[in-house]
């Protein structure tokens, strides 16, 4: 088990990518600390994981940095120290560029990349009081290199989550911690159903850019999230990893197959 011994906090993790990294670290020997805004959401998804002694459960928003100031000092008070911390909690709104509102676009910044960065600034400051070393992984998207105009606020949000990867592996490499940052494409998830897959022209859309011909699993994204804290991957720093079936590498489309064909 790659990751035994270790503490990781990981936000927005009621359901989906979240959700499947704690289920991973889990499974590979880590203790969690499972955080999202929704509550009940979190109940549910903490009473059915594994190695139930080795969960806490933290409801905190992301949006708010007292909050994630207690997120990360619950997890230090209840497991004595953090070795990863995934800032995954993420929000994507399908707006026309036109009509997007400034509470709209303050909404996403605040969840998307404010959170991210006050959760590298508290975990580091408790990795650094610890004795220093640790990994923090940031959710960005193939959104933060692709330009979907409907995708605007989400785009522009992982767009800084790129550049605030890179400045904190800079920042906090004297103090022997890593910071990286996972792309997912197109994953099968709530937030996909309702902001991305929409509609059946939508679907067909963005599959028809995908060489995989398919949509990926959660768990797939968190298999490299797994490996990105784990020692093999003590070399890597400041750097994106895009899971995508293809995605980013793509610049015609591709036959999308008819259902049942």
């Amino acid at each position: 088990m790659k990751l035994s011994g270790k503490v990781a906090v990981i936000t927005g993790a009621a359901r989906g990518i979240g959700r499947a990294c704690a289920e991973r670290f889990l499974k590979e020997g880590a203790k969690v600390v499972v955080s999202d805004i929704d509550a009940d959401g979190l109940a549910r998804t903490a009473s059915e994981l594994v190695r139930p002694n080795d969960v806490r459960v933290v409801s905190a928003d992301v949006a708010k940095c007292a909050d994630v100031d207690r997120l990360v000092a619950t997890a230090a008070k209840e497991f004595g120290r953090i070795d990863i911390m995934v800032n995954n909690a993420g929000v994507a709104r399908n707006q026309d560029l036109l009509e997007i509102s400034e509470k709209d676009f303050d909404d996403v910044i605040a969840i998307n990349l404010k959170g991210a960065f006050f959760g590298v600034q508290a975990a580091a400051k408790q990795m650094i009081a610890q004795g220093g070393g640790g990994v923090i992984i940031n959710m960005s998207s193939v959104n933060a290199l692709l330009a979907i105009p409907s995708l605007a606020t989400y785009a522009i949000s992982k767009g800084g989550m790129k550049q605030l990867t890179s400045v904190a592996a800079v920042a906090l490499a004297p103090h022997k911690i890593r910071v990286v940052a996972v792309g997912p494409g197109t994953i099968l998830t709530d937030m996909v159903a309702s902001a991305i897959f929409s509609s059946e022209d939508a679907r067909r859309s963005v599959l028809s850019r995908t060489p995989i011909g398919r949509g990926g699993e959660p768990s797939e994204v968190a298999s490299v999230v797994a490996f990105l804290a784990s020692d093999d991957a003590s070399y890597i720093t400041g750097q994106t990893i895009y899971p995508d079936g293809g995605r980013l590498i793509l610049n015609y489309t591709v036959p999308v197959e008819e259902p049942g064909s």
